[in-house]
């Protein structure tokens, strides 16, 4: 006759209880049945099973963020160290010159549109009229 195969869970229920004789005496005595400390076990196994894992995620999320920062510390320092300084100066003295050319182009395109609203509203022609104008006799 085959046996049947126990769930793991009840597997590893079955060597908890070999381990821990206290546990058979509790059911023994008729303060718990069998039912009740397998249950009881069964939350007890996840809430530490859950502890642990958060345990080892956090651990490990916390390592590898240690040695995230760790390398990017390096990488920053290890660059500053290779710096030419006089390539430095001439890479910022030619954006300061690419960012004057923009700002020339701007102030032409904004200066030119200032003379054209002037211009339009210099000429009274060109504007609508007032309904309310009321002109002297």
């Amino acid at each position: 006759m085959a046996q049947k195969q126990l769930h793991p869970t009840v597997e590893r229920f079955k060597s908890y209880v070999k381990k821990n004789p206290s546990v058979l005496k509790e059911v023994r005595s008729g303060k718990k049945s069998m039912q009740q400390l397998y249950e009881e076990w069964y939350l007890l196994i996840d809430d530490e099973q859950d502890e642990r894992e958060q345990k080892t995620d956090s651990s490990e999320t916390t390592t590898t963020t240690t040695e995230n920062k760790q390398d990017w510390v390096n990488q920053v320092m290890g660059t500053v160290k290779n710096m030419d300084v006089n390539q430095v100066q001439g890479y910022i003295t030619n954006m300061s010159q690419a960012l004057g050319a923009i700002q020339g182009v701007l102030s032409q395109f904004q200066g030119g549109a200032s003379s054209s609203k002037s211009a339009t509203q210099s000429n009274p022609i060109a504007q609508k009229p007032n309904p309310f104008a009321f002109k002297k006799d």
